[in-house]
């Protein structure tokens, strides 16, 4: 894991640009946030084949939705918080139902949106998008992931569902790493446990694992990038192979990362799971780091799960 650091959201720009020059079809939306969500590389590059929705979530996915059945891909995106929550209906009813090749990258997702406080902290996300039939749901966890996902998502005939942050996290992966979406990332080979983590909590579990490491405790790391189709063969392995299992996301433990390794493991392999992420509570406002430390998604706290019998 390198020192560098770069948010998922500016690797999703600059990614969009490239993918702009290799395929015509895609087009991409935003809602008034071109600035945040990383949209306006695309805009200056492509301004004819970029449309600002205004702030009007709904209308941007139902134009996407039309779109698509032109034979363009759209890629869609305004904050979590707005494309999940605000838009619902029509990622429902006008992209999922009828099963539409549209991208929604949604932006700011969880805790580390920080100073926008509860009102914009969407935790609630993955819940939502996973439940909903046709959809795939991915959470990148660095910049390499990041831009090898939205060109393969082009890929995909149907609807995705990609969760971006807005902070900054640490670069995982060498340039040329594979990756392949439904296949979760094992890092290290240990025994002693499993942290299952997703997006911006897989540095967090990294940094656990180099520490615990000096101190004789051998972990092993699983990116689940892909939360759904979810890796179920690696979870059933992990499952067999150690001794503790933990999963942690900037997420709520209702219904996300930690649930869905959940309904896998008491199908499959009835063992226990303790979840890390966000209780059944709402955010607060305060600095991205300092919320990953009250709400307990930092290395140290990792670390007491894999200390204490």
């Amino acid at each position: 894991m390198r020192e560098e650091k770069k948010a998922t959201r500016q690797s999703y720009g600059e990614t969009l640009v490239e993918l702009g020059k290799e395929k015509t079809e895609v087009v991409v939306l935003d809602a008034d946030l071109a600035g945040a969500t990383k949209t306006d590389l695309f805009a200056k590059a492509f301004p004819e084949r970029f449309f600002d929705m205004g702030i009007a979530e709904a209308n941007m996915l139902g134009t996407a939705a039309g779109l698509a059945t032109c034979g363009k891909i759209p890629y869609a995106s305004t904050f979590a918080v707005f494309a999940a929550g605000r838009a619902y209906d029509q990622i429902r009813n006008s992209i999922c139902y009828p099963k539409l090749n549209v991208k929604i990258c949604a932006t700011h997702a969880g805790i580390t949106v920080g100073e926008d406080g509860a009102t914009h902290q969407m935790l609630e996300d993955l819940s939502l998008m996973r439940t909903l039939p046709n959809m795939t749901v991915i959470s990148p966890s660095d910049d390499t992931q990041t831009k090898w996902l939205i060109r393969e998502i082009s890929k995909i005939d149907g609807p995705v569902y990609v969760r971006l942050a807005r902070l900054a996290t640490p670069i995982i992966y060498k340039e040329n790493e594979k990756f392949e979406i439904g296949k979760a990332v094992q890092i290290g080979e240990g025994t002693d446990g499993t942290i299952f983590a997703t997006g911006v909590t897989v540095a967090e579990a990294i940094k656990a694992q180099e520490t615990l490491k000096t101190q004789g405790i051998n972990i092993r790391v699983v990116d689940i990038h892909t939360i759904k189709p979810i890796d179920k063969e690696m979870i059933v392995r992990c499952a067999k192979e150690t001794k503790k299992l933990v999963s942690i996301e900037d997420h709520s433990i209702i219904g996300g990362l930690g649930t869905a390794i959940s309904e896998v493991l008491i199908e499959q392999c009835p063992v226990k799971l303790e979840k890390m992420g966000i209780p059944d509570v709402f955010g607060k406002s305060g600095k991205a780091e300092m919320l990953m430390d009250y709400f307990g998604l930092t290395a140290k706290e990792i670390m007491k799960k894999f200390m204490t019998k």
